[in-house]
C-alpha cells in the first residue's frame, strides 16, 4: 500500500532537484528557493484519502485544486517583491520574483462532488471521500 501511494505522485526527485538548481543557481533568497518544496503527506482509509501539503506563506487565492480522471492537481502561483529604501525613503533596490508550482496525485475512485479543502497554519488539508462500493457483482447472479 505504501508503494502504491508513493507511485501516485508524479514526481522524479532527481530531475526536480536538477531543475531547481538550474533555475535557482544561488541561495540569496532562501524563502523563494524553498517555494518548490510541496511536502505532502497522504493517508488512505476505507472511506477517504486525506492529504496535507505544506504551503507556508501562500494565500489561498493563489492555489488551484482540480480533480479529474482519478488525478488531483494542485497548482500554485506566487509572487514576491522586496523593496529596500534609504533613510530618506528613496528606493535603492527593488526585486520581484514569480514562482509556479504544480503537483499531481493519482487517487482513483473519489467522489469528486464531496471533496473538501482548507488551509490552517500554512498547511493545506484536502479530504477526498471514496465512492461507495457497489455489491452488485457486475450484474452476475450467484447460483445457489
Amino acid at each position: 500500500m505504501a508503494n502504491d501511494l508513493m507511485n501516485r505522485f508524479d514526481l522524479d526527485p532527481f530531475f526536480d532537484r536538477m531543475t531547481h538548481r538550474f533555475f535557482n543557481s544561488n541561495d540569496l533568497d532562501k524563502d523563494y528557493a524553498n517555494f518548490g518544496n510541496l511536502k505532502t503527506d497522504i493517508k488512505e482509509s476505507d472511506k477517504d484519502y486525506s492529504l496535507k501539503v505544506d504551503v507556508p506563506g501562500i494565500d489561498k487565492n493563489n492555489i488551484r485544486l482540480a480533480y479529474q480522471d482519478g488525478v488531483l492537481s494542485l497548482n500554485i502561483s506566487q509572487e514576491q517583491s522586496n523593496e529596500q529604501k534609504d533613510e530618506k525613503g528613496r528606493v535603492i533596490a527593488s526585486e520581484r520574483s514569480h514562482g509556479v508550482m504544480s503537483r499531481s496525485y493519482q487517487l482513483p475512485g473519489v467522489d469528486k462532488d464531496h471533496i473538501s479543502a482548507q488551509i490552517n497554519d500554512g498547511v493545506l488539508s484536502v479530504t477526498l471521500p471514496k465512492l461507495a462500493e457497489s455489491n452488485d457483482n457486475n450484474g452476475n447472479i450467484e447460483i445457489q
